[in-house]
């Protein structure tokens, strides 16, 4: 009796630790099964093209730009850059990444910042005339400083004619031009409206607002920049140009114009922005971009009350559909819901797009050519809202 207590004892601990590997093996293979399954899956999502890089492999192979770059920050909180073309049509060179362009207007956003800044110190106002702090200066035909606000130049509203209509820019390329000169020019035109009538975008607004920082602080426009901007939130990679510097600075891919009389492209990298001055002389990277919108909408920069008043919109039909234009800053509507914020910039050379989300994303994107056609001219938008709803 005890003899069979112990046998089946021994059957039952046998059983058990069969029991037991089958229960060890099944548990190995099931960890097999999700692990390959896990392989598998990052596989197929390291496999799956990027959209982004896709948008820009497009506007190279399709759309002919030499070059294409983007830096893109995503619903992750990550930042990612991404480039196509080559960097010099004569040498082949790779395009660096995330490397230095000439932004243009984007200028106009930061000019925008340093003046919301003085308003918030009590030391401009909105509503204040330009012979406020220029007086005289602002007189031609239709023209009157005396009933021109400073919100009306910031917001494009102010009905002066755009002195960069009048300029032979690649016969100035090489030459220094000072911004009273550019008023000057500007000036020799008549009125296209009276003041707060009707939106339409001049670079002579801006360049006025550059006047008014300098009479204001009593220091250069590009100093202010530097100091109450690019400095305040850390862009590296930003700066506004000493007069006479034609070059771009640091790693960069080249800038091309068409020749209008032959259709080939050419350098023009290497240009005196002081024509552009505080409308359009800014060098930057997309990522410092995204820095700078997202700082911005995250009230990094200027006090809320000023943000409402950047954020108060009026139509720029002209600038695309559903477009709206603030105080230096655009709104344009995205296919995913929503907007984003921001400006773009072209300057011979080199088209930037891109802004900053409420939520946090941000995306960036220049090419190193001005789009010829207005298909290409939508390519690079739409490159940028995919980037934004991906």
């Amino acid at each position: 009796m005890r003899e069979q207590v112990r046998q089946a004892s021994r059957s039952s601990k046998r059983h058990r630790g069969a029991r037991r590997r089958t229960a060890s093996i099944a548990a190995v293979l099931a960890l097999g099964v999700i692990t390959s399954a896990a392989l598998a899956s990052s596989a197929v999502s390291a496999a799956a093209p990027d959209k982004v890089q896709q948008s820009l492999d497009a506007l190279v192979h399709t759309d002919g730009m030499p070059a294409a770059l983007a830096s893109v920050k995503g619903r992750d909180g990550r930042t990612r850059t991404y480039a196509a073309g080559v960097a010099d049509l004569a040498t082949h060179a790779k395009v660096p990444a995330d490397g230095r362009v000439r932004i243009g207007s984007n200028t106009k956003a930061f000019t925008a910042v340093v003046v919301l800044q003085l308003v918030g110190e009590g030391k401009v106002g909105l509503g204040a005339t330009v012979d406020t702090y220029l007086p005289g200066l602002v007189r031609g035909d239709g023209i009157d400083g005396r009933h021109i606000t400073v919100r009306q130049l910031l917001q494009h509203t102010s009905g002066l004619p755009d002195y960069a209509d009048s300029l032979d820019i690649p016969g100035m390329r090489h030459r220094y031009v000072e911004p009273r000169d550019l008023l000057d020019i500007a000036l020799r035109g008549k009125a296209h409206f009276p003041p707060g009538t009707r939106w339409e975008y001049s670079n002579t607004n801006y360049l006025l607002l550059g006047l008014i920082v300098q009479k204001v602080t009593g220091r250069p426009v590009g100093e202010q920049i530097d100091q109450r901007v690019i400095e305040r939130i850390g862009l590296r990679d930003t700066y506004f140009p000493a007069p006479g510097d034609m070059r771009v600075r640091g790693p960069h891919p080249h800038g091309y114009f068409k020749d209008p009389a032959t259709g080939a492209l050419r350098d023009f990298t290497r240009m005196d922005p002081s024509w552009a001055w505080a409308a359009g002389a800014l060098v930057s990277t997309n990522s410092d971009l995204d820095r700078f919108y997202s700082a911005l909408l995250g009230g990094r920069l200027i006090p809320a009350a000023q943000l409402a008043q950047m954020q108060t919109t009026v139509p720029a039909p002209l600038l695309g559909r559903g477009v709206r234009y603030g105080l230096g800053l655009v709104s344009r509507p995205l296919s995913c819901g929503g907007v984003y914020w921001g400006h773009g910039g072209d300057i011979p050379g080199y088209r930037t797009r891109g802004g900053a989300t409420a939520d946090g994303r941000a995306a960036n994107i220049t090419v190193t050519d001005e789009p010829h056609d207005k298909p290409t001219a939508e390519h690079v938008e739409k490159a940028v809202d995919t980037a934004l709803c991906r």
